[in-house]
C-alpha cells in the first residue's frame, strides 16, 4: 500500500513519460485513490471509456460529424438512407477549457485498442504538454505501470 499512499513515483513517471500504461488489480479503487493525488497535486483530471472511440484524437478533442443509426424503412428524399449529419462536440472538451491548468485523460479497458489508436494516444501526449494520458490496460496481481511507448513495443 506505500506505493499509493503519495502518488510521488506515479507523477513522476507521468511526467516523464507522457503516457502511461497501467495494470491494476481487477478488484479497483486504485484508478480512484490516484485520479485523487493527480487532483491534489493540479490536475484537472478526465475519466472514460476506451470503447467505441474510433479515432481517439479526433472522438476527445475536435468538433466530429456522425450520423444516426439506420431504423429501418425511410422516405427516399433528401439524405433518407444515410441519415443527417450530426455536429458532436469532442468528448473531452470539459477538460481543455482551461488552457493553463494540467490535464489528466485517464481511459478504462484500453486492452480494447488498437496499436494505431494506442500510438494516436502517444502522439496527443507528446504534442501537448499540459496534457497526460493514462490508458488501464488490462488486470493484475498488483499496480504497475509502464510509459506507452515501451508497452507498444514489447506487445507487438
Amino acid at each position: 500500500m506505500p506505493l499509493i499512499l503519495s502518488g510521488e513515483k506515479f507523477h513522476d513517471d507521468l511526467y516523464k513519460y507522457g503516457c502511461i500504461a497501467v495494470f491494476a488489480p481487477l478488484e479497483g479503487g486504485y484508478e480512484t485513490r490516484l485520479l485523487r493525488r493527480m487532483r491534489a497535486k493540479g490536475f484537472k483530471t478526465f475519466i472514460t471509456s476506451s470503447r467505441g472511440l474510433g479515432d481517439p484524437e479526433v472522438f476527445l478533442l475536435k468538433l466530429h460529424g456522425i450520423r444516426p443509426p439506420h431504423l429501418g424503412h425511410q422516405n427516399v428524399g433528401r439524405n433518407g438512407a444515410l441519415g443527417e449529419v450530426q455536429q458532436v462536440i469532442p468528448q473531452a472538451a470539459e477538460l481543455f477549457n482551461d488552457n493553463d491548468q494540467k490535464k489528466l485523460l485517464w481511459l478504462i479497458e484500453g486492452q480494447v485498442l488498437s496499436q494505431s489508436e494506442l500510438a494516436s494516444l502517444l502522439k496527443m501526449s507528446q504534442e501537448n504538454d499540459t496534457l497526460k494520458i493514462v490508458i488501464e490496460m488490462g488486470g493484475s496481481r498488483k499496480l504497475k505501470w509502464q510509459s506507452l511507448s515501451d508497452y507498444i513495443t514489447n506487445e507487438f
